[in-house]
């Protein structure tokens, strides 16, 4: 294994000397508590442990597999299940406009009626800090999970990973605002708009294949519980960190708009904006085209009244300058420049 550490409870309380070597035998006390929490395994190890300890192999294989989807399989003796928790990063100023915001942590677990073995596989999208696990022990803790076992390991995983939705989610409403407000600037919008908000988009529907399966997940979980009738009191929790995970849900949804109106709505002001350009440049031709018409007119190599005499050069500029004018002041009335 690359990286193993874990906690063992004997009758509600914590005690050290936990092993890789000696899951299976905690695991067999009927007064214990364990949590192995596995990062990066050896494919090998993690088929020998899931043999001993009786899990599927077809979980065990979908634990290390790429790319796997969240889901969540109940089987006779353990359930197991697949979700991704999620960190953001905020880019650097000189970063490209392509660079993403989210950076994924997959999880997986298997439940065993006194135990709970995660395996955690690196980052996805990024190099950042890997997933605190720590905290999920801290919750476990907080909630004194001694009492209601396994149940209660799960729901602090679950309630870890949830909340990192629900900042991913924020931060993504942050920048979506962002570029909503840079849209309207006097300015204009920056270059690499267009860019940054296809990026939005990928990481949104990045978010979305991790949060919305996650209603499948807490639901199986929170009705397939092997300790649901000797634990009771976890009930309300798992209904509350259900209704979480709609509210994520619901969030993301509402974030698929958003990010489709700020784009179209980029491309409604750029037509706006070449609109405008395309008047000023319009009525600036039209009052150009005066003089050069006038000056043409006294080009022409025929006698007509006026050559070659200082009252036809007066009229002509007087002219030039009255057109001029009025059709600076019709175009300005009516916004062409």
């Amino acid at each position: 294994m690359r990286q193993v550490q874990g906690r063992i409870w004997r009758s509600g309380k914590p005690v050290d000397g936990f092993t890789f070597a000696g899951i299976s035998d905690c695991l067999a006390e009927e007064d214990a508590l364990v949590w192995a929490d596995i990062y990066d395994p050896d494919h090998d190890a993690l088929r020998a442990l899931a043999h001993e300890l009786g899990l599927n192999m077809w979980a065990v294989e979908d634990a290390v597999a790429p790319k796997e989807r969240t889901k969540t399989s109940v089987y006779r003796t353990h359930t197991f299940f697949t979700v991704y928790a999620v960190d953001t990063r905020v880019p650097d100023e000189d970063a490209p406009p392509d660079t993403s915001l989210l950076v994924k942590h997959r999880i997986s677990a298997f439940v065993l009626p006194r135990g709970l073995i995660t395996v955690r596989l690196p980052s996805v999208n990024g190099t950042a800090t890997e997933f605190d696990i720590n905290e999920v022990s801290r919750r476990f803790d907080d909630l004194g999970g001694q009492r209601c076992g396994v149940g209660s390991l799960v729901h602090g995983l679950l309630d870890v990973v949830v909340d990192g939705h629900f900042e991913a989610v924020e931060a993504l409403d942050d920048a979506i605002e962002d570029l909503e407000d840079e849209l309207f600037a006097d300015g204009g919008p920056r270059r690499g708009l267009q860019r940054r908000t296809f990026q939005l988009r990928k990481d949104l529907v990045e978010l979305r294949r991790v949060v919305l399966p996650m209603r499948e997940v807490v639901s199986t979980i929170q009705h397939r519980r092997l300790d649901s009738s000797t634990s009771p009191e976890l009930d309300p929790l798992y209904a509350d960190l259900y209704d979480h995970v709609l509210r994520a849900s619901e969030w993301t949804e509402s974030l698929r708009d958003m990010v489709t109106t700020v784009f179209e709505t980029n491309l409604s002001l750029q037509d706006a904006r070449l609109n405008t350009v395309m008047k000023k440049l319009s009525g600036w031709a039209a009052i150009i085209a005066v003089p050069t018409a006038i000056t043409g007119f006294y080009g022409q190599n025929v006698m007509y009244p006026g050559i070659n005499t200082v009252v036809g050069f007066i009229a002509s500029s007087i002219l030039i300058v009255v057109l001029v004018i009025l059709l600076y002041v019709m175009f300005k009335r009516r916004d062409w420049l």
